[in-house]
């Protein structure tokens, strides 16, 4: 991920401000060199490189940016620190004029790869004033420009900074969210459930209420924002979300986890098997899973959720549920060797306990 930005991309960024503003300063970016960008992260050479542009466009950096905009051409990773150059320009004007100028080029720039990271310092600086103009994105000709008012104000949005006024008003989105839930793109829509999803970290009622008040009078993709935006809240068993999406208490019973290995080589896998089955007098919807007890550095366990299937079971059916588990290396997670432990989750609740110890080869 790193390498998305990399010498080709500035070189190429440097030609273009050089092409629309031959007094630009460029060399403050072809100085940047392989060397300078290889123990940086993506995050840091993103900050690298727009404090360069600052530099080479020491006057209207908006306007250059407008220029660039008009070649198609201008587009991909080079667009992240363009944005958080116009952000920080913007920022250091500190007037309403700037900032205005500044949204109006984020939504501007997000079609050409996003403008959902440098965004964040605006919602950060002034809240009420960029969301009245994020409301007025909802209704753009343009599925990015709508995608990026909800995507930019997620709470929890990955890689960005939180935005403190949003975490403690987690009603403050719901406007926009309003507005985009039937949008009719799905990558609007899929945004829309991840932002929900987001709210129910820290707003769990907020995000019932929400998903109630839109099942109450549905389009056809209402079901699946809605079970987007409330994955989080079924994995943890939470019996209001659980209701809504009609996981009602049911006689069902799980039968004990079957695992076809003990122990584990690391890279692996498990592969383990359970059964439940609906001993009740209904139908039984059943949203099953299975958790993964991890081994942490300090030898103790975390759990982590995974969904499975879900299922309505005919009075007296037995299902059997078989999955494969990977274990290998992964950016978002460091395995560590240990006794390890699967269990079933229906419905929210947790039931069995097998164990596999995994081990590490020289």
């Amino acid at each position: 991920m790193n390498e998305l930005i990399n010498t080709t991309v500035i070189r190429d960024l440097a030609e273009r401000i050089a092409a629309v503003s031959p007094s630009a300063e460029v060399a403050a970016l072809t100085d940047i060199g392989a060397e300078r960008l290889a123990p940086l992260s993506l995050r840091e050479r993103t900050d690298l490189v727009a404090g360069a542009l600052d530099q080479a466009v020491p006057t209207d950096l908006a306007a250059v940016v407008r220029e660039m905009l008009a070649d198609p051409g201008f587009e991909g990773w080079a667009v992240w620190p363009v944005g958080e150059a116009v952000t920080t320009r913007a920022l250091e004007a500190g007037t309403d004029k700037a900032f205005d100028e500044a949204m109006a080029l984020m939504a501007a720039l997000t079609g050409r790869l996003t403008a959902e990271f440098p965004i964040r310092r605006l919602l950060e600086r002034d809240l009420p004033r960029a969301l009245a103009i994020i409301e007025s994105w909802t209704t753009s000709d343009d599925e990015h420009v709508r995608r990026l008012a909800s995507e930019g104000t997620r709470a929890y949005l990955p890689w960005a900074i939180r935005v403190r006024a949003l975490l403690a008003d987690p009603e403050a989105t719901l406007p926009i969210l309003d507005a985009l839930y039937r949008d009719p793109s799905e990558y609007v829509r899929r945004s829309v459930g991840n932002h929900l999803n987001d709210l129910s970290r820290h707003a769990p009622d907020v995000v019932v209420a929400t998903a109630a008040r839109w099942l109450a009078a549905p389009e056809p993709t209402t079901a699946a924002v809605v079970r987007r935006g409330l994955r989080s809240l079924i994995k943890k068993g939470d019996p209001a979300a659980l209701a809504l999406l009609g996981f009602a208490p049911a006689r069902l019973t799980v039968g004990e986890i079957d695992l076809a290995q003990t122990t584990v080589e690391f890279p692996g896998a498990i592969d383990l098997r359970f059964t439940v089955a609906n001993e009740g007098p209904e139908a039984a919807a059943a949203a099953v899973d299975y958790v993964v007890h991890y081994v942490k550095a300090n030898g103790s366990l975390a759990p982590k959720v995974f969904k499975l299937a879900t299922r309505t079971l005919a009075p007296g059916e037995r299902v059997a549920f078989t999955k494969r588990h990977e274990l290998r290396p992964m950016t978002t997670r460091v395995h560590h060797p240990g006794e390890h432990a699967v269990q079933a989750q229906v419905n929210g609740e947790r039931h069995g306990w097998a164990a596999f110890g995994l081990r590490f080869g020289e």
